[in-house]
């Protein structure tokens, strides 16, 4: 398997690139995964590779918990290429034609986050789900 997350712009502040990347490394143990950062709303589209399975990171999109989102990262990963392609908008979210393109739309939150935060709280729940998926002592669901 192999995790895409493509997002709007980049995380400027420091601190916060920090964590992000934390995540990221601790990702990368349990599987590949590349960061894709875009201009704008139109490089979103061209960085999605051919074959993977898209997921819009959208407000209003489909809500799940981690053990759910563990168990459908696992049956995504299984699927054509092994590969999945998380997509996180700008201040004006993922443009709408992508967004109905996409093989599924997912909420985060009810919350509207800033896209910065939104792709750190992503990296931490690819994260949970990878030691969900392996049993391992981080994630404390039931």
């Amino acid at each position: 398997m192999k995790l895409l997350i493509i997002a709007e712009g980049r995380i400027k502040e420091r601190e916060l690139r920090a964590v992000a990347n934390e995540y990221l490394g601790r990702l990368a143990r349990y599987v590949r995964c590349e960061e894709i950062e875009t201009r704008d709303a139109a490089g979103l589209a061209k960085a999605v590779p051919a074959g993977a399975f898209v997921v819009a990171l959208e407000v209003d999109g489909e809500s799940m918990n981690s053990v759910e989102l563990s168990k459908r990262l696992e049956r995504w990963g299984a699927r054509g290429k092994g590969l999945v392609a998380f997509l996180i908008g700008g201040a004006e979210g993922i443009p709408q034609a992508l967004s109905a393109c996409a093989d599924l739309r997912l909420s985060l939150s009810t919350f509207t986050l800033p896209h910065r935060l939104a792709r750190v709280l992503l990296f931490e729940q690819l994260y949970r789900s990878m030691t969900l998926l392996r049993g391992e002592p981080y994630a404390r669901e039931d």
